[in-house]
Parts: C-alpha cells; sequence; structure tokens
C-alpha cells in the first residue's frame, strides 16, 4: 500500500509504503507544513497551520516537531488500533482546533467526505503510553477511547502536544461559559427575589418560580458535567487515581434551609417549626422498644380489608405547587434524598410497609407456582406471578410517596385462597386462565369454606432507619412455600423526577421441591414532579434456580425521550445448560403481558382484569401499637380529609418521637433489637422460617 504525498509547490516528495503484512512504516515522509498562503493543506506525514499570524514555514523534519504553544490544525496518518480481529489500521486524521475535534478519514482522498470517526475534545485527556514510545490514546469525555500509534517518538510527542493544546483550550472555554452562565443565572434570582411578594408581578408567581428552579436544576447539572471533566483531566495529568476511588456527584454547594433536612420540618405555617415535646414515658414506654418480642398473629382476629386509598386526587398537587418549586430549587442533582423531609401533600395514604404487602395481591399465582409439574413449569409461572404483582402495588396514575416506615414498625396480614382457584399441575398455559375470572369471596363464604381454602401470611419490619432497609416474609405453609426479602431503598434526584433504586434480593423457597428461586427488583422513577407526575419501572432484574439451572432475564424498559411504549417490558426464561429459551414475554407491566412458549402456543394476560384478593388485617383496636395503619392513623384520616396542616403534625410528632427514642438508646448504649427478623451477612432473615420448620424434600423428577 503506497500513500503518494506531494510537496506544497506539487513537486513530488517522499513516498511512504505500508507493509500490509507488518502493518508498519517502511519509509517516513519528512513533515511538511503549508507555505503562509496555505490554510491547512497537509501533506502524507504530518502537518501544521499555526494558528497565529506570526507562525511561519518550518524547513526540515527537526524543526516539524518543535514544541509550541500556538493552536495548529495538524493532520496526517497514524495507526489506528480498531479490533483483536482487525488489529492496527492506518487512517488519515485532521486536528481541528477552530472546532475542538479530532477526526479521522480512511485516507487523504477522501477527506472531503464525512469523517469514519470524530471525538470532541473539551474535557478529553491525552495519555501518552508505557507500552512503547510511539502509542498514545486519546480519551474523550463521553468514555469514546482512540489508541493510535506514530511513525516514532517525535511523532508522538507533536501529535500529543497539539492535542493537549486543543483539549486545554476547549476545556477552559466550557469553564469561561460557565462562569458567564452562572453570573446570568445568580442575576435572574436575584432579580426575581427582589420582586414585592404580592401584586401584579410578585417574586411568588408560580411561573417565576418554575423558571428559578429549572434554571438552578440545569445549572447544578451542567456544574456537575463539568466537575468530573475536570476531576478526569486532573487526575490523568497528575498520574492515576487511588485504587478503588470513584468520582461522585458534589454535595449541593447552596445550604439546604434548616426546614429541608433529615427530622426537620417542611415549610408550612410558623407554628408548626416549634419543637414538639414528647414525654419520655410516652416515648419508651408505649414502645416498649427494648422489651418487645415476636407476636403470633391469630388468623381469628384478622378481616377482610375494607380500606380503599385510591389516589387519585391531584388537587393538593396543584394547590402546592409553589412548595414544590421552592424545594427543587434547594434540591442537587444526583442529590441522595433519603435525609430530605418532602412536603406531606405528596403522601401516599399507607405505609411502604403495607406497599409491599400489596405486591401479594394475587396470592393464587403465588401459590400455583409450586404446583408447576416441572422446573420449567415453575420457572415459568414464577415469572408469570413476578410480572402480575406490580400493578396492583401503585394506588393510581398519580406517583406519589408512601409513608418512610420508622424503624420498628411492622406490618401484619393474610389472604384466603380457595383451593380451587389455584391453579394444579397443568401447563402454564392454563394457569392464568383458571385465575383471570374468578371473583373474590365474600367474607361469609370464607367464614365457611375452612379446610378449603389455602392461607398466605404477610410480615413486614422496618429493621434499619439509616439506611432505611426493610425486611419482609410471607409463606403459605400448606403449600411448604415462602418468600424472604429485604429492600434498601436508595432515592436520588434526577432533575424533574426522583429514582428509587431496590437494593437487596429476595428468595422464594419450594420446599416440596427443594428449590430457591434469587431475584431482584427494578428501580422505580417519579416522572414529570412538576405537573402530573407518574411512576415508571426502569432497569435489569434477574431470577436464577441453582439446582434446576433455569433463569430468567426481565428488562423493564424507560420510555425513550422520543416516541416509544410506556411500562414496556421484556423477557426470557432459559435453560442455562442448554442456553434453550423456553419462554418469551412482551407488554406493559400495568396492562397485557404476552407470553410465548417454546411449542409456539401464545397467552395473553390482563392485568386490568385480573381479580385482586383482598387482604385480611387485624381491626386498628387490636393491633400493636407500632402496626403501621395504627401508627399512621392520625396522617391518613388528616390527608383523607385534606387537612394537609394537621398531617404535617401528626406525622413531625412520629418522626420526633423516633429521634427522642433513638437518643436513649444511644446515651444507654443500648443497641437496636429488631422484632422479626435477624442480621445474616449483608441481609436480613426472618426470625421463623419454613425451612427451619418444615424438611425440605428432594423429589425425583
Amino acid at each position: 500500500m503506497d500513500f503518494g504525498v506531494k510537496m506544497q509547490g506539487g513537486e513530488p516528495g517522499s513516498t511512504v509504503k505500508v507493509s500490509e503484512s507488518e502493518g508498519k512504516l517502511e519509509g517516513l515522509a519528512p513533515a511538511v507544513t503549508p507555505n503562509k498562503n496555505s490554510n491547512s493543506s497537509c501533506g502524507g506525514g504530518i502537518s501544521s497551520s499555526s494558528s497565529s499570524s506570526s507562525s511561519s514555514s518550518r524547513g526540515g523534519s527537526a524543526k516539524g516537531w518543535q514544541y509550541s504553544d500556538h493552536m495548529e490544525n495538524v493532520c496526517g496518518y497514524l495507526m489506528k488500533y480498531t479490533n483483536l480481529v482487525t488489529g492496527w489500521q492506518y487512517r488519515f486524521f485532521v486536528l481541528n482546533n477552530e472546532a475542538g475535534l479530532l477526526e479521522y478519514f480512511v485516507n487523504e482522498q477522501s477527506r472531503n467526505q464525512k469523517p469514519r470517526g470524530t471525538l470532541q475534545l473539551a474535557g478529553a485527556v491525552i495519555s501518552p503510553s508505557d507500552e512503547d514510545s510511539h502509542t498514545f490514546t486519546v480519551n474523550a469525555a463521553s468514555g469514546e477511547q482512540y489508541k493510535l500509534r506514530a511513525t516514532d517518538a517525535k511523532e508522538r510527542q507533536h501529535w500529543v502536544s497539539r492535542l493537549q493544546i486543543c483539549t486545554q483550550h476547549h476545556t477552559e472555554a466550557i469553564g469561561k461559559m460557565m462562569s458567564h452562565a452562572e453570573g446570568q443565572q445568580r442575576d435572574l434570582i436575584r432579580r426575581i427575589e427582589c420582586l414585592p411578594a404580592s401584586g401584579h408581578l410578585s417574586s411568588l408567581d408560580q411561573d417565576l418560580l418554575m423558571l428559578k428552579a429549572t434554571s438552578m436544576a440545569t445549572m447544578n447539572c451542567l456544574n456537575d458535567c463539568f466537575h468530573i471533566l475536570q476531576l478526569q483531566h486532573a487526575s490523568h495529568q497528575k498520574g492515576s487515581l487511588p485504587s478503588g476511588t470513584t468520582i461522585e456527584w458534589l454535595e449541593p454547594k447552596i445550604p439546604l434551609s434548616n426546614h429541608y433536612k433529615n427530622g426537620a420540618d417542611p415549610p408550612f405555617a410558623t407554628e408548626q417549626s416549634k419543637p414538639v415535646a414528647v414525654p419520655e414515658d410516652q416515648s419508651v414506654a408505649e414502645s416498649g422498644l427494648l422489651t418487645r418480642e415476636p407476636e403470633e398473629v391469630n388468623a381469628d382476629d384478622e378481616v377482610e380489608d375494607t380500606c380503599d386509598n385510591k389516589e387519585d386526587d391531584l388537587g393538593a398537587v396543584e394547590e402546592q405547587r409553589s412548595v414544590i418549586l421552592h424545594l427543587l430549587s434547594q434540591l442537587k442533582l444526583g442529590m441522595d434524598l433519603t435525609r430530605v423531609v418532602l412536603p406531606t401533600f405528596i403522601l401516599e395514604k399507607r405505609s411502604l410497609l403495607e406497599m409491599y404487602a400489596d405486591f401479594m395481591s394475587h396470592p393464587d399465582l403465588f401459590i400455583a407456582i409450586t404446583n408447576g409439574a416441572t422446573a420449567e413449569d415453575r420457572m415459568i409461572r414464577f415469572v408469570e406471578y413476578y410480572l402480575t404483582s406490580f400493578h396492583e402495588g401503585r394506588k393510581g396514575a398519580i406517583a406519589k410517596k408512601p409513608y418512610n416506615p420508622i424503624i420498628g414498625e411492622i406490618f401484619h396480614c393474610s389472604w384466603r385462597v380457595p383451593k380451587s382457584d389455584v391453579a394444579s399441575s397443568v401447563t402454564s398455559n392454563s394457569s392464568t386462565q383458571a385465575v383471570t375470572n374468578h371473583t373474590p369471596l365474600s367474607e361469609e363464604a370464607l367464614s365457611q369454606v375452612g379446610p378449603d381454602c389455602h392461607t398466605v401470611r404477610f410480615v413486614a419490619e422496618q429493621v434499619s432507619h439509616h439506611p432505611p432497609v426493610s425486611g419482609f416474609y410471607a409463606e403459605c405453609a400448606e403449600r411448604k412455600m415462602c418468600v424472604n426479602a429485604h429492600v434498601w431503598t436508595k432515592s436520588k434526584f434526577l432533575g424533574m423526577s426522583i429514582g428509587v433504586t431496590m437494593v437487596g434480593e429476595g428468595i422464594l423457597s419450594l420446599l416440596e421441591h427443594g428449590e430457591e428461586y434469587t431475584f431482584s427488583l427494578p428501580c422505580a422513577y417519579a416522572r414529570s414532579i412538576l405537573t402530573v407526575p407518574w411512576v415508571e419501572l426502569g432497569g435489569k432484574v434477574s431470577v436464577n434456580c441453582a439446582k434446576t439451572g433455569y433463569s430468567a432475564s426481565i428488562t423493564f424498559h424507560t420510555k425513550p425521550f422520543y416516541g416509544g411504549k410506556l411500562h414496556r417490558v421484556t423477557g426470557e426464561v432459559k435453560h442455562n445448560l442448554t442456553n434453550t429459551v423456553v419462554c418469551r414475554v412482551q407488554g406493559e407491566w400495568n396492562s397485557v403481558l404476552e407470553f410465548t412458549y417454546s411449542n409456539g402456543e401464545t397467552k395473553n394476560v390482563d392485568l386490568t382484569k385480573l381479580a385482586v384478593t383482598k387482604k385480611r388485617v387485624r381491626p386498628l383496636e387490636k393491633q400493636d401499637p407500632f402496626e403501621s395503619r395504627r401508627l399512621w392513623k392520625d396522617v391518613t384520616d388528616s390527608l383523607r380529609e385534606s387537612e394537609i396542616d394537621q398531617a404535617t403534625e401528626h406525622k413531625r410528632t412520629l418522626e420526633e418521637r423516633q429521634r427522642t427514642e433513638e437518643r436513649h438508646r444511644i446515651e444507654a448504649g443500648t443497641p437496636w433489637k429488631t422484632k422479626y427478623f435477624i442480621k445474616e451477612g449483608d441481609g436480613w432473615v426472618y426470625h421463623k422460617p419454613l425451612w427451619k420448620i418444615i424438611p425440605t424434600t428432594q423429589p425425583a423428577e
């Protein structure tokens, strides 16, 4: 392969020969610099045109590598590493200083065409390689990397120095633009805050508050991005970061007002900011935190739940928009919201612990898992149950936040499922059809069926406050199956949305088959928090059974910025040993799911028509003082009556009591003692699970 190189005057110059077998330059063309009348035409080796008017032509290759701090447009051939198969290839590179771009083409003749590749140099890191004296890398802020090789050390130094000068120039330019934008944004906020509090145009005008909040969020986002670029650039200039070092979002530059800090109060009324006095005897004696022991709930005390807390009222959100805007203006992109107290009016009328129970609203599908005739059938049934559990976990279309459970809070409930409604050992295709159209039995009917019903019991406990960790456990003793899970909820501010990561795992145990299924949970997002907030699930989750070798991979797809469907989910069940896909699923997790099986058959499940079995709970007067519904009764009643200020006061009283109890424990040196769950490794396990009571069987299939 020959590259003919012409000098500026049209004279033929040296020829650069490329040996395809060795991938090396057999001859080196001397450096060619365009004359003053030439802009940036390039030869086959390397050429430079200074953007400074004082630059002059250089004669000879030695002067061609002379260091200069002028920004120059450089072009020439370099070897670019593509992959293990293709290896190194010669490509024609162009450094565009004005645009801050490094572009490459197949050859010089194709330079007038679209580049094969382009890197933005602002925030990039240019690093000479330790492998040899010819290689260097260009690491763009986007994460893309070019691994390049010059013909010798001098040529590498020339490219590296030109690229570094260009990178520094454009990175500093971004900083200047950021500084200018920050000044304008500060001026905007100052002008808004200087407006009178009332009148035709006031500082509390909702449009102006919207402008203030969004401009603050935008600047915070840009500042964080620029800061990460600076850290990356500085770390490579000064050497690699120490092992284990990570670059994370910064803490807010603007201090949060006291009423937004953990344990303090939302800004509603002056008198609400006064501390609440909680008597010590009420604080410690009522909760009995230091002496509580596990309680056996009598199933006869439980009655079918008649509580209906549908969240369909947008009025409170609209009325309190100015509070949301003010809160958003104080938050920083990526900020952990664990210690931020959110306004009461956005709360759902139930605890997070009860929300976990609502994921069990189809107990017939849960019990049907163990009825599967084969390991394949049982895995498919678990996936069907798993995907149908999220729809009922949401109360209404509007995204509201459940109560943050206080440490020691618990929730008990159960479900009674007629045995006739549970799919037997038949193919998975008919399992959901058997339960799709049934209607829940009345209280009288349930009291009559007795042994004809399966019972599923559920208990949840808040085992930790910081970090906020919940443990929950459900079992059907008759069918020798149970599920144990622990979840750490980590929430972050994402600009115009809030993201919640569910850290932890669950384990479903089928003792009749000696099988355990480990599973994870998707992330949740509250979108459009300034208008009509709605919930979206996202991320990849997995289900695995080590004994049988079956696994499932499920993806909850977030909606793209343009086009696309909401709430889309896809997944597949696979036999790992044979790498055979035995079932595929697609659809929406809150609407219709389509299952396609290995035999070619399909089944649609309409979640909106899937019957919901109501849970059974004890009346409030029979509940433990720290059971969720009794604990949050005053807050829930106030929210039902739209008494936001009163709900805030009751909520603050609970939080103050929690802080008082924690202070007593610290002073007494008494560690926190959980009631139902025991710490094992990084997880939490129910104190009396079925697998410790009922021996696991190992049936032969």
